[in-house]
């Protein structure tokens, strides 16, 4: 799957990472590009979406530790003490500097092809390594990538979708509760190899659309439900909506603040990691508009309240 042109693409800078961030903060730092950069986030903006493309192709490769080891090595060689670089110093290239060792000189080039057929460690080696090596063998056909989008319902029930790969339509199951970035690899889907091996593979991107009420919180679904106020204060029972479904009800305990969050057992994503929970954060809404009996009744509703600020903490803590 190496590639020549990695040499030319940084793929932490891309994501505004160093070369040693952990797994987690890679993560994290792509779905903060992603969100930022998404085409739905972003529709008609075609220098949003080429970003989107860089940082996804960064991330398919960094966030995978073969591919990652891979990269590095490439990106080292290129770059390191022996000034293997694309376009190196004076003008030299890869295929300037091999042209002389094997091409008897005066601008021959080398054919050599770093994508197919052979790797950086079989030319070196065999120039540094002490003597030839054994042949590998056939080598595998180069992996396809692909992406797609789905819905979020799709994403958290799974689906079936069809791509065009070199052998015709492959139909590729996406798993229930999928999540945005998530790559899917599809064995034996991708380029014929060029020697008799074994073909290469699909490795398919998973996006998935931002939905209007529901998110996702690892195999949890999230939802901010407003209450009134006096529903926050008396106690009530609610509707909840849950995704695909009809709503539940949901029990409101009297004096529930803004920011408690209720569970739904059961409701939130089934996939093979089990089955998370509906979590409705409570958000108290506060009337913009009072009949004056409303006004009035809130008048002696204050006069009767406790005589006691609820910020004295807050204050004193300010204080140290």
């Amino acid at each position: 799957m190496a590639s020549q042109d990695w040499l030319e693409k940084d793929f932490y800078q891309i994501l505004g990472v160093s070369k040693d961030v952990s797994d987690a903060e890679l993560k994290k730092k792509y779905r903060k590009l992603a969100r930022e950069y998404h085409p739905d986030s972003k529709p008609g903006d075609t220098a949003a979406e080429a970003k989107f493309k860089e940082i996804s192709e960064a991330y398919s490769v960094l966030s995978d530790p073969e591919q990652r080891s891979e990269y590095d090595q490439i990106r080292a060689m290129g770059m390191g003490s022996a000034r293997f670089t694309a376009g190196g110093q004076g003008g030299q290239g890869f295929e300037d500097i091999f042209g002389g060792m094997f091409g008897g000189g005066g601008g021959g080039r080398a054919q050599y092809n770093f994508q197919q057929g052979g790797g950086y460690d079989d030319l070196f080696g065999g120039l540094f390594g002490g003597g030839a090596r054994a042949p590998r063998g056939p080598q595998p056909g180069r992996d396809i990538k692909a992406s797609t989008t789905l819905d979020f319902e799709t994403a958290v029930r799974g689906n079936t979708v069809t791509l065009q790969a070199p052998s015709g339509q492959v139909k590729v199951k996406i798993p229930a509760g999928v999540a945005d970035g998530q790559k899917i690899k599809v064995r034996g889907k991708g380029e014929p190899s060029p020697d008799g091996g074994p073909n290469g593979d699909i490795i398919l991107t998973v996006h998935v659309r931002k939905h209007p009420v529901f998110e996702r919180d690892g195999q949890n679904l999230r939802l901010t439900l407003p209450v009134t106020f006096s529903e926050a204060v008396l106690g009530a029972t609610v509707e909840v909506p849950t995704l695909g479904g009809d709503p539940v009800k949901l029990k409101i305990q009297p004096g529930t603040p803004s920011g408690r969050v209720l569970r739904v057992k059961g409701r939130g994503v089934q996939s093979s990691k089990g089955t998370g929970d509906l979590l409705a954060e409570v958000q108290v809404a506060v009337p913009s508009h009072l009949s004056d009996e409303a006004k009035e009744a809130l008048e002696a509703f204050r006069a009767l309240e406790p005589d006691e600020n609820p910020r004295a903490d807050l204050l004193a803590r300010a204080k140290g």
